[in-house]
């Protein structure tokens, strides 16, 4: 087996080891090859090599999103490491372990005009857990003075040397060590990303046959806060107290609730749970497609619906609708449930309860009176139930549009699918619909962003035993489509691609429309389309632009095929705002 002659890549590759970080994911480059020797000749770790780094920071992240265990992003030094930025910031915001292992020159060799170097300390800043700098290794050999060994006076002198360096070396080593287990365990036990950084001095391709290095796998397990049995009562005391509790659930991984506690949950006639798409979260009796019960609402409507308790956890809210709804009309109490952080979204933030959401309903719901009921259940559900019918009656009678596109396409899903949904109006119009609850969905939140979404859906599709489909935007695909420059794309990936010539979420939001500064800064209209991507990398097209033609080319668009495939489906670009706000008139 080959093995880096560097001890400090050594070091990081017995570390990556002993924690069990298994999926390394490679941008190819010349300072990283000691990391990138040791990795790939070693066959504990599954490596996967991807060109561009920004692609291959959101593969990661959709990798590290279904393994639920950090995956090490490897780079050269340079530019390379800033390519990883979006990604990284999204898997601060959104609670995904990530391990950067970024190569980087020497300090002398930093900020003298040396080629492919930049300050690379700290580059991160406040969106990693944790930034371990390590220290060059020293260099024991003593190239300079090994020539000079025949003169005796000199060969004393270099022994005395030869010891220093090596208590120095000891001395880095260990504490290269201690940096390197923090920076992993931490993003083990908080889930998040963490910045290694490797200075490598040059040679860096030599290699040896076993490792000159041992190293000590430290355990840094975070301990997480419990509350007092008199706490749980204070809260108990206050959820008794409140006979109009709203509970409301953002992004969430599925399976994060057991059945029992949604089951009670659902039960309580003065509670009512609010769930979006992003949230994995299923009962008959809870709350989804938040816009379409609450957008029409008005401020008679808000008043008397306003929740007295507003119990949150999960990631971030999509609606803005609802956000708008609750910083206006505040509960008495906020409560926001998370090991760690409380994001004060709605400005009146009283508690935060640092557990799970499954250990605090666990202990909470033994607690909890039912005795009393309030009608506020009730009122929520008449809306509800009101808001669905216009819903049904409404989109039987609209033309060929987006809105249209997702009431056939979200039905046609096959079961137990990963749902991936692009970022703006994708994840938007999805929320307007109920979906099978055996899908899984993820969308990037934790920053909004559309850059990566098809390299997030790709990184887990790689590793998934379901199948996944990617629902995307145009601009979105066509930002991301580097992504397509993998080779670990499974057969049974698909893409939807909802073309509407440009940034439809721009037509809705409040601007002026239908001026060439309009398209072209704005909407950025377009008239691409992804059929000579899909030549390029090996991907079945299909295209459709009608309603007739989209339900016929999904009857077989799920099934095993030979290749990943994508749908283009070209929309009306003009129309689908008009379609959309009417939506919203039409379901008071």
């Amino acid at each position: 087996m080959k093995i880096p002659k560097i001890p400090l890549a050594q070091t990081v590759i017995l570390l990556c080891k002993a924690k069990g970080i298994k999926h390394i994911v490679i941008s190819p480059g010349s300072r990283n090859a000691p990391l990138t020797i040791g990795f790939t000749h070693d066959p504990f770790f599954k490596c996967y090599s991807i060109v561009d780094e920004r692609c291959a920071a959101f593969f990661a992240l959709g990798l590290a999103q279904e393994i639920k265990h950090p995956v090490a992003l490897v780079c050269t030094s340079g530019s390379a490491l800033l390519n990883f930025f979006p990604a990284i910031a999204e898997a601060y915001y959104s609670d995904i372990p990530l391990v950067v292992l970024s190569a980087d020159r020497p300090k002398y060799l930093v900020g003298i005009g040396d080629g492919q170097t930049i300050d690379q300390e700290n580059v991160y800043g406040n969106h990693v857990l944790d930034a371990a700098n390590l220290k060059l290794d020293i260099d024991l050999e003593g190239k300079d003075l090994i020539s000079k060994k025949e003169d005796p006076k000199i060969f004393k002198k270099l022994e005395n040397s030869m010891e220093r360096f090596l208590d120095l070396q000891l001395s880095t080593q260990k504490e290269n060590e201690k940096k390197i287990n923090k920076a992993l365990n931490i993003s083990i036990s908080s889930s998040g990303p963490v910045h290694v950084n490797c200075p490598f001095e040059e040679p860096l391709y030599e290699t040896i046959n076993d490792y000159s290095v041992e190293v000590n796998a430290e355990n840094h397990d975070l301990v997480g806060e419990s509350l007092a049995d008199n706490e749980f009562d204070e809260i108990a005391r206050i959820w008794n107290d409140f006979k109009r509790k709203m509970i409301l659930v953002g992004v969430n991984a599925p399976n994060e609730i057991d059945e029992d506690i949604l089951n009670q949950l659902a039960t309580n006639k003065n509670t009512v749970v609010f769930t979006e798409t992003t949230s994995n979260l299923h009962h008959n009796e809870f709350f989804p497609s938040i816009d379409k019960i609450i957008a029409p609402l008005d401020h008679e409507g808000f008043l008397k619906l306003q929740p007295d308790l507003l119990i949150t956890f999960g990631g971030m809210i999509v609606s803005k609708k609802i956000k708008a709804f609750l910083r206006k009309h505040q509960p008495k109490h906020h409560w926001h449930i998370d090991k760690k952080k409380a994001n004060d979204t709605f400005f009146c933030l009283s508690k935060h309860i640092k557990m799970l959401p499954k250990e605090l309903f666990s202990k909470l719901l033994p607690l909890v009176n039912n005795s009393e009921e309030s009608n506020y259940f009730q009122k929520w559900k008449e809306v509800k139930m009101l808001r669905a019918k216009n819903h049904s009656t409404y989109l039987e009678s609209i033309p060929f549009c987006d809105l249209k596109v997702f009431d056939i396409l979200l039905p046609s899903m096959p079961s137990k699918v990963n749902l991936h949904l692009g970022n703006s109006s994708t994840v938007r119009y999805a929320q307007l619909f109920n979906l099978d609850q055996s899908i899984k969905v993820y969308c990037n939140r934790g920053t909004s962003g559309i850059d990566g979404s098809t390299s997030t859906a790709i990184g887990g599709a790689s590793s998934s035993k379901e199948q996944t489909i990617l629902i995307t935007g145009d601009l979105s695909f066509l930002y991301d489509s580097n992504a397509l420059w993998n080779p670990y794309i499974p057969k049974d990936f698909r893409i939807i691609i909802i073309n509407n010539a440009g940034g439809g979420i721009f037509r809705i939001l409040p601007g002026h429309k239908n001026s060439r500064n309009f398209d072209t800064f704005f909407e950025t209209t377009h008239e691409l389309n992804a059929r000579s991507l899909c030549e390029m990398y090996g991907f079945e097209y299909l295209n459709v632009s009608n309603e007739s033609e989209l339900k016929k080319n999904l009857s077989d668009f799920y099934l095993p095929a030979d290749s990943p495939k994508v749908l283009e489906v070209f929309t009306p670009r003009e129309i689908n705002d008009e379609v959309l706000l009417k939506y919203f008139d039409f379901i008071k």
